[in-house]
């Protein structure tokens, strides 16, 4: 009489599926925190950068800010000017900080460090993402100095823990954002010089092209359009929402969420794809 076959022991292989789908993220986001710390350290060595950008968000609050309240030219809806112009100057702010952060992956190439990152196994996505971080760590401390001049002006700020964190995550999308754009810029031009000046021609009409210091209402039709594709128009937006109280999104608080995470995400891969150029 036959023996019934006995079943077989599942193989080494199908036990260890979970641990594999698991370890690939795990191990990028690894990749991501190790360049997001190493960049953040370099904080430590120049302490008194943090407080340099505070001068640029002093002036807009104490001096444009308080001479446009008085002239009560520009209509603002239920919102005294400071108030209304306090979330654009965060995010000028973040966009100072951010679009010219690619200048450190000049000199990275100049030193040799890029060369190490590039004949590592570390995705290149991954390098991106954790120097996109680094950058959204460093606008964190314009969030606070902001917050501190807007409250020391009497804005009436929203501290419901939900929109604190929202304001959160909108300073690191936006300073990810327009820090990957930055990189793109300097693998493109290689050199301090042209990245200056090119950064510099960015920097202005991102910031007069938005509703930073003026409501879409008040521009031109051609420009309105302009200021619909500027992604510092929705990251207004959505900090205006969030950070005031009584505040309320003009395009829809999801939409500014939805438009700065989708052109991150295109950003980085754009970025992955170019950034091993720096070095040819």
């Amino acid at each position: 009489m036959a023996t019934p076959p006995t079943p077989a022991a599942p193989s080494n292989a199908a036990a260890s599926t979970p641990p594999r789908l698991f370890a690939a993220p795990a191990r990028y986001a690894r990749t991501v925190y190790a360049i997001a710390a190493m960049e953040t350290r370099k904080l430590r060595h120049d302490p008194t950068e943090l407080l340099t950008r505070a001068v640029q968000p002093m002036l807009w609050l104490l001096v444009f800010g308080q001479v446009f309240a008085r002239s009560r030219a520009i209509p603002t809806g239920n919102l005294d000017y400071v108030a209304f112009l306090a979330p654009g100057v965060l995010a000028q702010s973040v966009l100072f900080v951010a679009i010219f952060y690619g200048i450190s992956i000049i000199w990275e190439r100049d030193l040799g460090i890029v060369h190490k990152f590039l004949v590592s196994p570390a995705p290149r996505t991954a390098l991106v993402l954790g120097k996109a971080i680094s950058a959204g760590v460093r606008a964190l401390s314009q969030m606070a100095i902001v917050y501190l001049l807007a409250l020391a002006l009497g804005v009436r700020l929203d501290w419901r823990p939900a929109s604190v964190l929202g304001v959160i995550a909108l300073v690191l999308l936006g300073a990810a954002l327009f820090s990957t754009f930055s990189l793109i810029i300097a693998c493109i031009v290689k050199t301090r010089e042209r990245f200056m000046g090119i950064g510099q021609v960015l920097t202005m009409p991102l910031f007069f092209a938005s509703n930073a210091i003026y409501p879409m209402l008040m521009m031109p039709g051609w420009l309105r359009w302009f200021a619909r594709a500027n992604p510092l128009t929705y990251e207004v937006d959505g900090l205006r929402s969030l950070m005031l109280a009584g505040g309320a999104s003009a395009l829809g608080l999801v939409r500014d969420f939805a438009v700065l995470g989708v052109m991150l995400a295109l950003l980085v891969l754009a970025a992955g794809w170019i950034y091993p150029r720096i070095v040819t």
